[in-house]
């Protein structure tokens, strides 16, 4: 039987979409003679809304974070917004009627809350017996996932787990697979190989620089301090899509008085995990389970309130990370592990522990199982 599965996220160049694409890619690796179609939900049913909340969105985590940290998992709001949300699904039922009508699935993948919802919804409503997966791309959940009707929920941490289990979703749906990340992470060339591959010096250490797939944070501010540190490194600077933070790097390269190697979006960024020392960055969620499972060291700075935040706590709680407040704090604790090949080892070793590099093929494989089933 060739089985159709439908996998559906918002926001491209986004953690959602990166784990999409990762189940995806397992998907057609257990199974090359699966029918897959990846949907960008939010646009498909709401595409000028979409547009508007995506703005909107950046400009409140970056201007007025603490109005989204009161947005994001308070209960009071999630039960006042519960008519409202089932109205917006209601109104979007047609488009994803026909779309389901029309492909198919044997099976439901959502890495957003907002798509799951939506197919919850509609299925208790149409009374569909067609299996729904939850993916979570962050290490704690919030309320807005909490559905009876979703059949299995792929978790990233144990406080995950107890959170589901808390909400009344039964533990035989919960499972702690990880948060999906790229099976290419599970392979890797030597350090000297790719630092070659990607312009670096063969020799010197390696502090990666990323601010998620936009290229968020004090990422100048970041780089100009660590360019200030005496002790023999190089410089790899991820700037996702935030093409202005680019232009600005490579115009003041020359003042950078360290070797620096400046990109821009990377669908893959493995192999630049494999071969650094250390990652400053935001605690995305994807980002954080690359990290970790390339056993990277982190020192995170400005974490996005709500998810991020949560995200941070769980990481510096397994001793995986350490946590910055500026970028003078961030080459301080760069120069401790630089100097520090004790601490680094410890740090892997924890990381080891949280890693969970063949979640995508596990959640692949769970999905066939329900669809068979």
């Amino acid at each position: 039987m060739k089985f159709r599965v439908l996998l559906m996220y918002i926001s491209p160049r986004s953690g959602h979409h990166a784990a999409a694409l990762a189940i995806d890619k397992a998907l057609h690796q257990i199974d090359p003679t699966i029918t897959t179609s990846l949907i960008n939900s939010f646009r498909y049913t709401n595409p000028i809304l979409e547009r508007v909340v995506s703005e909107t969105y950046l400009k409140v985590i970056q201007t007025t974070p603490e109005v989204w940290d009161f947005l994001y998992d308070n209960p009071a709001l999630v039960k006042n917004t519960q008519t409202f949300r089932k109205l917006i699904h209601r109104f979007n039922s047609k488009k994803l009627s026909k779309l389901i009508k029309e492909f198919k699935p044997d099976a439901i993948i959502c890495t957003q809350a907002f798509p799951c919802g939506m197919v919850a919804d509609y299925k208790k409503r149409e009374k569909m017996d067609l299996p729904i997966i939850a993916v979570l791309t962050d290490y704690c959940p919030h309320s807005y996932w909490m559905y009876d009707n979703v059949d299995a929920y792929i978790v990233g941490s144990f406080i995950a787990v107890d959170r589901f289990k808390k909400s009344g979703i039964p533990a035989e749906r919960i499972y702690e697979f990880g948060i999906p990340i790229d099976p290419n992470f599970t392979r890797v060339p030597s350090n000297e190989t790719i630092r070659t591959r990607w312009g670096l010096d063969p020799k010197l250490p390696v502090v990666l620089v990323m601010g998620g797939s936009q290229g968020l944070g004090p990422i100048k501010d970041v780089v100009q301090e660590l360019a200030q540190l005496s002790d023999p490194f190089q410089l790899a600077v991820v700037c996702g899509s935030n093409s202005p933070l680019k232009r600005w790097l490579e115009r003041h390269q020359e003042e950078i008085n360290k070797k620096v190697v400046i990109y821009g979006y990377l669908k893959e960024v493995n192999e630049l995990m494999a071969a650094s020392l250390v990652l400053v960055t935001k605690p995305g969620g994807l980002t954080s389970a690359e990290a970790v499972a390339m056993r990277l060291p982190m020192i995170l700075i400005n974490p996005i309130p709500g998810q991020e935040a949560l995200n941070a706590r769980i990481l510096l709680n397994k001793r995986i990370s350490m946590q910055a407040v500026d970028g003078r704090e961030v080459a301080l604790l760069t120069q401790r592990l630089l100097c520090g090949p004790q601490l680094v080892r410890d740090m892997r070793e924890a990381a080891q522990q949280l890693a969970r590099p063949h979640s995508a093929i596990e959640t692949a494989a769970l999905a066939l199982r329900l669809a068979r089933r």
